[in-house]
């Protein structure tokens, strides 16, 4: 784990005394870290910088609210600042449109708060620090990702800034990453008790971001044909009808989850034709929705749907949390090498077995396989920027049975994940292709040709479970 070696993060119990002033209890101080050897906001300064990437979102943001205490403890503005590179692994238009129409809501609810938002475009790190240090910044707070490139621009931040403390919030998990567990867990039943004995501590309500007492200067409005121009994705992936990007869309996709389909979910929820799932993934993955307020919401109706609201918890929580758990810890989280020891083994020794079907990635990708099942799902997230749960990992599974060897199986499945999720590039996606694939958070199972001891799916075995024509139907070239 390379970022926790080279900054190596404070305790709560080292935090310096200014930090320890901001341990309320409204905000719980082992959501903060500090990654620099600089623990006291400069003196003189003129504000303080959230740095926002990951947690797209003004309220239900413990990072915002930590920022914004900093900012008031010190009678000085709070500046959110969203760093945007033209392009970013995989993705497309489609997810770019999406974090960007997000973006611009936030920056209207911003403006109401006296809080001045700012797109820095290109490096995050290089525009990140230029803002810091031609704006007379006294401190740095960031949200959290586990993802390298995201660890990379933070190490570069925290090494040009000497003299500015940088602290960080896990804003996107419930339990923080690093407080959930020290160590790579090795499936969901081990992380599982470490998470549900820390939930009550953090499964608390969050406290309003509410209009700054010190505003900024001048607050100016974005140039957003300025950012449209400026990325360089692919727009050939179009973006969707069925998602309205933004926190406020979000919470009313929240709240007609939890009254009209939570009672399904235990039921329902992995077969592709009910419509039995929260579909929140994508306000998730933005960050314009928080996980946590999607647990107080759904926890409500506990008392009337206890299987699905605890099942619903299994998933956004501890299946969730144990998704970050892996990319943070293990630098190989996107590799065969990431693979536990029996897996990679497993995967070797069947390399020379017999495939019946190969396919390259331009068949995959315009789902022209023999298999309607599969093809169905591939159209689906083209279309709709979102496969069902359930099929994802049918999907991944058929790509490394259908491929010369695991390691393009994985690139291939990871690629089309990026490419077409409105919540790709993320850790999620990472993880349920490596499941799929490689058999992390997994056992061995019995012995078959190409998968070796990796859990198997078939054709017949989803016919068992749901309805496959009619998916196939809904989905046809």
């Amino acid at each position: 784990m390379p970022n926790k070696q080279k900054r190596k993060p404070q305790s709560d119990g080292e935090a310096s005394s200014s930090n320890k002033k901001l341990k309320t209890e409204e905000f719980n101080n082992k959501r903060m870290r500090t990654l620099s050897k600089k623990t006291d906001v400069l003196p003189e300064s003129q504000g303080i910088v959230y740095w926002m990437f990951r947690d797209q979102r003004v309220q239900d943001n413990w990072a915002m609210i930590y920022a914004q205490n900093l900012a008031v403890e010190h009678n000085i503005p709070l500046h959110v600042c969203f760093t945007l590179p033209e392009k970013f692994r995989a993705a497309t238009i489609r997810q770019y449109g999406f974090i960007i129409k997000g973006l611009q809501e936030m920056e209207k609810d911003l403006k109401d708060l006296d809080i001045s938002f700012h797109v820095l475009l290109g490096d995050p790190s290089k525009t990140l620090l230029e803002y810091v240090k031609s704006n007379e910044i006294g401190g740095v707070v960031t949200d959290f990702s586990p993802l390298r490139e995201v660890l990379a621009w933070l190490d570069d931040i925290v090494s040009e800034l000497p003299d500015v403390p940088v602290f960080q919030v896990d804003a996107h998990n419930i339990v923080p990453c690093w407080v959930a567990s020290e160590k790579l867990e090795y499936a969901a039943r081990t992380i599982r008790p470490k998470i549900t004995k820390q939930l009550p501590e953090f499964l608390t309500e969050f406290p309003l971001c509410k209009k700054h007492p010190f505003a900024a200067k001048k607050i100016e409005d974005i140039q957003w044909d300025n950012v449209h121009s400026f990325i360089k994705v692919d727009d050939s992936v179009k973006e969707v009808t069925w998602a309205k990007p933004g926190s406020k869309a979000g919470l009313l996709k929240l709240e007609e989850f939890s009254e009209k389909h939570l009672e399904s979910f235990s039921s329902d929820r992995n077969d592709p034709t009910k419509d039995a799932l929260s579909n929140l993934s994508p306000w998730f993955h933005a960050g314009q929705v928080s996980v946590q307020r999607a647990i107080l919401t759904v926890s409500k109706q506990k008392s009337k749907w206890k299987e699905s609201t605890e099942a619903y918890i299994e998933e956004a929580v501890v299946r969730r949390e144990l998704a970050d758990n892996f990319c943070y810890y293990n630098k190989n989280y996107d590799s065969i090498e990431g693979a536990s020891d029996w897996a990679k083994k497993t995967l070797n020794d069947h390399l020379d077995d017999k495939r019946e079907y190969v396919y390259t990635l331009e068949e995959f990708e315009t789902a022209k396989t023999h298999d309607k099942l599969w093809n169905a799902a591939q159209l689906q997230v083209i279309r709709e920027g979102k496969m069902h749960g359930f099929l994802r990992m049918y999907w991944a599974k058929k790509i490394l049975e259908w491929t010369q060897t695991p390691k393009e199986a994985l690139d291939i499945a990871i690629y089309l994940n990026d490419k077409y999720q409105l919540d790709g590039n993320d850790p999620n996606g990472f993880v349920g292709c490596m499941w799929s694939i490689c058999g992390i958070h997994d056992r061995a199972w019995t012995q078959r040709p190409i998968f070796g001891k990796i859990r198997y799916m078939n054709y017949e075995g989803c016919k068992r479970k749901f309805d496959v024509v009619a998916f196939e139907l809904r989905y046809q070239s």
